[in-house]
């Protein structure tokens, strides 16, 4: 998964551990950064209309997708 993708949505199951960092509808980057084991649903976001990039994976092999 790259950066480059579609945004996660809150509650999507994520599909690596890691970092992931809340953008806004237009590509934004407010800040906040959470961290999400792979398979567990994205918590909610702090305004509508947002969702979730990986920006730095797990580096181990719980984190490979």
């Amino acid at each position: 998964m790259s950066n480059s993708n579609k945004p996660l949505k809150p509650g999507t199951e994520s599909p690596a551990s890691g970092q992931y960092q809340e953008v806004g509808p237009r590509g934004g980057q407010p800040g906040r950064e959470v961290t999400v084991p792979k398979g567990r649903p994205l918590p909610p976001t702090t305004k509508p209309n947002r969702g979730y990039t990986l920006v730095d994976p797990t580096k181990n092999k719980s984190g490979q997708g």
